[in-house]
């Protein structure tokens, strides 16, 4: 098993925020929401245009992380290593097969709990309860999972379905693509995980990244199970993950690309662990400037 001390140390975990302060400008900021901006909104009708009104779970809620990609590249497991969850009861459930067929947000909480999707759209304090628009059939494939941990204090996880190409829309049984762009606008970080078997680009990640248009400094692309290659292999599946990436990321500056295994086995032997390592770290650095933002 891997140390996981750099995680906690990049994160800066053990810092304690000044809770006190950022509650205080939070309230501050409600208050002008509601006495300034809010009146304005309902004078010149601006809700029937946005079809809901501003909660103030949407204005207070900490910044959110989405993770996409094809089923099975790991989406699940770089979550349980990021939060250290594996081997215990918390863990979210992964597998060779497709194995997460539900949209799981993972929150921060005084205990570990399980939420449904009907009553997180229910709570007017959180920012989900836009989401009952999308019908029972979405909220029943909604899930939320809350726990303690330092890192969730700071931010919140989306795991998502994994994109199976020859599976009809239809299928899902609610507007899947309406639903990832309600989580794209939100997001203030999109992890979009591969791994060098699932590098093919079908119809439905052609559209996923069409919805992310404008959006692409938020994107980071992750070559997951980096360590499963060989050095040289590793140099091939890099060039061709960019070559499937090109037409679908019009934008002159290239996306990020952090290539690493995420989970907490060591790494093979004979691969370059340095160089995963260095890419692990960085990854980390990204995630703590967003949720420092």
């Amino acid at each position: 098993m891997r140390d996981r001390s750099h995680i906690e140390d990049t994160l800066r975990l053990a810092n304690t925020d000044p809770s006190s302060e950022l509650s205080a400008a939070m309230k501050k900021l409600l208050n002008i929401y509601h006495t300034a901006i809010q009146p304005m909104e309902r004078a010149f009708k601006y809700n029937e245009l946005r079809q809901h009104e501003v909660t103030d779970g949407e204005i207070t809620s900490k910044p959110m992380v989405l993770f996409l990609g094809p089923w099975s590249v790991g989406k699940s497991s770089m979550i349980n290593y990021l939060l250290g969850l594996h081997g215990t009861p918390q863990e979210l459930y992964t597998g060779a097969e497709p194995t997460t067929s539900e949209y799981t947000v993972i929150m921060n909480g005084e205990k570990f709990r399980s939420i449904e999707g009907i009553v997180m759209a229910a709570d007017s304090s959180r920012s989900f309860s836009p989401l009952e628009k999308f019908g029972q059939g979405f909220l029943e494939k909604l899930v939320g999972i809350e726990m303690p941990h330092k890192l969730l204090e700071r931010v919140t996880f989306v795991d998502t379905p994994g994109i199976i190409e020859n599976r009809k829309q239809q299928e899902r049984g609610y507007p899947y693509n309406e639903v990832c762009q309600w989580f794209i606008d939100r997001a203030d970080l999109i992890f979009q995980v591969f791994d060098p078997t699932k590098l093919d680009v079908g119809g439905e990640l052609e559209m996923l990244f069409r919805q992310m248009k404008g959006r692409e400094s938020q994107i980071r692309l992750i070559l997951n199970k980096a360590d499963s290659l060989t050095t040289q292999d590793l140099m091939r599946v890099y060039g061709a993950l960019f070559w499937s990436m090109a037409p679908l990321i019009n934008v002159t500056e290239p996306p990020r690309v952090y290539v690493s295994s995420f989970w907490p086995q060591d790494y093979a032997a004979d691969t370059a662990r340095e160089l995963f390592m260095r890419e692990e770290t960085s990854l980390l650095e990204d995630l703590n400037q967003a949720r420092c933002d």
